[in-house]
């Protein structure tokens, strides 16, 4: 197995920060903290996506939709193919209750 060079000690840090807030509006202001407007609305983007692809959605659906490119979605639908299985994960523990 490849070495993970992702997985740094202050990676681990991050992660240990996101599971420590108790709920949506500290994680939001943590974002807000973190991130600039464009990464956080990349990220919901990839999930909106992530979740389109899920449902059987087609590409032109998604991007219709979304406004996300095409390169975006491949990129999504690799990972949630191939990927860890983190949007696999998210999607089943959030189910049908943010469905779009």
């Amino acid at each position: 197995m490849p070495e993970d060079r992702l997985r740094t000690p202050e990676v681990d840090e991050l992660l240990r920060a996101l599971l420590a807030l108790e709920d949506a509006e500290e994680t939001y202001a943590l974002l807000q903290d973190l991130c600039t407007i464009k990464e956080i609305q990349d990220m919901a983007q990839r999930l909106h996506v992530a979740r389109l692809l899920a449902a059987g959605e087609h590409y032109a659906h998604i991007h219709a939709v979304t406004g996300a490119s095409a390169t975006t979605i491949s990129r999504v639908s690799k990972a949630l193919n191939y990927g860890a299985d983190g949007y696999r994960t998210v999607l089943d523990r959030l189910g049908d209750s943010e469905a779009s």
